[in-house]
């Protein structure tokens, strides 16, 4: 039952991202200057570029499902976590290596092992507000001032989404 409802939840968003790509590629073709030709190599070497990180990422998810037991999830990151599981996903996310290719599978393999909504959404918000391995490049480029002001002023926003996230919509099934 779940499988059914997990490809017709992404069978919209493959029409509406096929329908975008069909309109860009007629308009790169009547534009007459071969647009269509190099955006299609460019997108062609873009997916030998991620498609293994993806199919890691995706391993991952999976046996996070599989092997992670569900009592061991729900106590540590699940609805009833509370603020420990908040903080815990707040971090980790913060410390999740690489973009949406790594962060959003693993969080949708955990939500699917039983972690909680709000957890989640506070290490998705963790993942991109936090990032602590962006740290070192941004002190380098923006300095330690900016960078310091920057993390103290976004530092509350990962648990207190989840907090929300919980209040709201933590007896929502996804």
């Amino acid at each position: 039952m779940q499988e059914k409802r997990g490809n017709s939840e992404m069978l919209t968003p493959t029409i509406v991202m096929a329908l975008l790509a069909m309109i860009l590629l007629l308009a790169g073709y009547y534009r007459g200057g071969g647009e269509h030709i190099a955006g299609t190599r460019t997108g062609l070497v873009m997916i030998v570029q991620i498609l293994p990180l993806l199919i890691f990422a995706f391993i991952v998810a999976g046996m996070a499902q599989v092997l992670l037991p569900q009592d061991v999830i729900g106590r540590w990151v699940g609805a009833e976590s509370g603020l420990r599981g908040l903080l815990l996903g707040s971090v980790a996310g913060g410390l999740a290596p690489g973009g949406p290719y790594v962060s959003l599978p693993l969080a949708a393999g955990l939500l699917k092992s039983g972690a909680g909504v709000g957890t989640m959404v506070a290490f998705l918000t963790g993942w991109s507000l936090l990032a602590f391995g962006r740290l070192p490049m941004e002190v380098g480029i923006l300095g330690w001032k900016l960078t310091a002001i920057r993390f103290a002023s976004t530092l509350i926003f990962a648990p207190i989404a989840g907090l929300i996230a919980h209040l709201f919509f933590g007896s929502v099934k996804l």
